[in-house]
């Protein structure tokens, strides 16, 4: 294996790594709320706006659509977001208690995610998000 190569590699392991103990850390911090990172997700998603297609909060996801479907139910079933078909478009948006839910979760979850990356000041922050932009395109 060449320099470069293994020098890829070993940076491919380390974001793996950092991912997976975000992941790790995040859902142990949701527990706190009985969220899933994923319904936290969907609860940014439809709470940013005021509704939203099912469509579009598909492309927002970090989860495949047959789970789309099966996340919605449960948290709809949990009285945290309402589904409204007008026509052949449904959507979506949070309910009273999903409101609540929202205003008390996300400010402290964005403190929490925020926090991961204390180690690294400003423009550290600003350069890893270059490239990550940049491996990304």
């Amino acid at each position: 294996m060449k320099t470069d190569e293994r020098l890829g590699l070993l940076v491919w392991f380390r974001l793996s790594r950092f991912y997976n103990q975000s992941i790790r850390e995040t859902n142990q911090h949701l527990k706190k709320w009985d969220l899933s990172a994923a319904q936290f997700d969907v609860l940014v998603q439809v709470g940013a706006g005021d509704r939203l297609t099912q469509q579009e909060l598909g492309r927002k996801l970090f989860v495949t659509k047959g789970n789309i479907t099966q996340l919605l139910s449960k948290m709809e079933q949990l009285g945290l977001i309402q589904r409204e078909q007008e026509g052949k478009t449904k959507y979506l948006s949070l309910t009273e208690k999903g409101k609540a839910l929202y205003e008390e979760v996300v400010p402290p979850q964005e403190r929490f995610q925020a926090a991961q990356f204390c180690k690294l000041d400003r423009e550290e922050q600003k350069q890893l998000l270059a490239l990550l932009r940049k491996l990304q395109s």
